[in-house]
């Protein structure tokens, strides 16, 4: 993918005016943001930002993604606090992918911490 196609986040915007500059390094000014990201980071199979940004609390050894898993759309359902003055917040999304067993959904309600200036995700309620 280059930086001038649309973001796998579906924000409208192209890759690097949204989640790319985070992926290369900028801190997402908001949960919301955070958690578009990490979503275009799964979409785009780069394990290591998704590392980089779980909080170290929650944070697995390691993180395989399924090379055969395909990230098709992201809605956000709602937000709650996250924003760049809160120190937590929640975002509720489903992310809908293709595997070669059909496609599914993962409907999640993500928690999210901020710590000296960046955000982290801490876990999720998946349903």
């Amino acid at each position: 993918m280059t930086s001038d196609q649309r973001c796998p986040c579906r924000s409208g915007e192209t890759l690097a005016q949204c989640c790319g500059r985070h992926l290369d390094g900028a801190a997402a000014p908001t949960a919301q943001a955070l958690m578009r990201s990490r979503y275009t980071a799964f979409a785009l199979g780069d394990p290591e930002y998704l590392s980089d940004t779980w909080h170290p609390s929650t944070r697995p050894s390691s993180i395989e993604l399924d090379p055969e898993q395909r990230w098709l759309h992201l809605t956000v359902e709602s937000a709650s606090g996250g924003g760049p003055f809160d120190t937590d917040g929640i975002v509720e999304f489903t992310a809908v992918y293709r595997t070669p067993a059909g496609r599914g959904e993962l409907r999640e309600r993500s928690r999210f911490v901020r710590e000296d200036g960046r955000w982290y995700y801490v876990d999720g309620d998946v349903s």
